[in-house]
């Protein structure tokens, strides 16, 4: 009979298996404490404070709350619009990512070219991509207009037009629809052959083929691309300031302010209110209080995605 190990080896042993997992998980615990928990306490902790970065905080209470909730003209809006960017753009880039990997990978010449096509828009920084674009849908100048006017169509004002300020800006985050297209094609090309084979035996024609076969093999796929689309366009900024700014036709200078949101407010999100009161107003409070408000509904969404996506899964099985 092996003699038992006495309690304190047993004890530094555990000791030593804890140390070492704590080492692995080291940068992990740095990282997540650094760049996420502090960041998430701080935002708390300055939400019921007044602070304009220059003077001590002093505590308010619920007074940023009840002004961004109930007070704030602009915060209405800018939800909506931020929402209405979620919607609608996260829908069309995962639809025209899915069709546009399904066609490359059906196309038998020239794949290469095409792959590369397509692929090429989402390389272009965001800035120099909102600038080429603007310049394109431009009303007076733009080429697009002028086609659209030989051929008989009146074309929009598209980015100095409020309803049609955001449609521009999902036809931009679609000219960039390289990266899902990849994401897609990955996944399409990994679903095995014998299975269409085995519906084409049984008489399956395309649709039910995509819909039997494809479908389900590219499910969590296509659940990862929503579930990264939501948080991308939760923070949604770059494309909406600078199309505002182009569009509308103000020299900015130094020392200059950009009001978001042209034409009209329709193209204003919620991270770009948040910059706004924080950084041009020094309204850090209530730029907290709107940074936890986005931060729970990206949440509340993205665990609504993965309980649907849990569903799914477990339905398919």
């Amino acid at each position: 009979m092996a003699p038992l190990h006495p309690a304190p080896e047993l004890r530094r042993k555990h000791r030593r298996a804890r140390l070492r997992t704590l080492a692995f998980l080291s940068p992990w615990l740095v990282g997540f404490s650094v760049f996420f928990a502090y960041p998430l306490l701080a935002t708390v902790y300055f939400s019921f404070m007044h602070y304009n970065q220059i003077q001590d905080p002093t505590f308010v209470g619920l007074r940023n709350w009840k002004y961004v909730l109930g007070q704030m003209p602009l915060f209405g809006p800018a939800l909506w619009n931020t929402l209405w960017l979620v919607v609608v753009m996260v829908a069309l880039r995962v639809v025209f990512g899915l069709g546009i990997g399904l066609l490359v990978t059906r196309i038998k010449s020239g794949v290469g070219f095409f792959r590369t096509a397509f692929y090429l828009p989402y390389l272009a920084p965001p800035v120099a991509a909102t600038v080429a674009f603007v310049f394109l849908l431009n009303p007076g100048t733009g080429p697009v207009n002028e086609i659209l006017s030989t051929i008989g169509i009146s074309a929009p004002n598209w980015f100095n037009d409020p309803a049609w300020a955001k449609p521009s800006l999902v036809l931009l985050s679609l000219w960039g629809i390289g990266d899902l297209m990849v994401i897609f094609m990955a996944a399409l090309l990994d679903v095995p052959k014998e299975q269409y084979e085995a519906a084409e035996l049984d008489g399956a024609g395309a649709w039910s083929k995509f819909r039997y076969v494809t479908w389900p093999s590219i499910t969590p796929i296509v659940m990862f691309a929503v579930v990264t689309g939501v948080v991308q366009t939760m923070q949604y900024y770059t494309q909406a300031l600078v199309a505002g700014k182009l569009a509308s036709g103000v020299s900015v200078g130094p020392g200059s302010v950009i009001q978001p949101g042209y034409p009209d407010h329709s193209t204003l999100t919620v991270p770009q209110l948040v910059y706004s009161l924080g950084f041009q107003n020094f309204n850090t409070g209530a730029a907290c209080v709107l940074s936890l408000v986005l931060f729970a509904i990206a949440m509340a969404v993205t665990s609504l995605l993965m309980r649907k996506s849990a569903g799914l899964q477990t339905a398919e099985d």
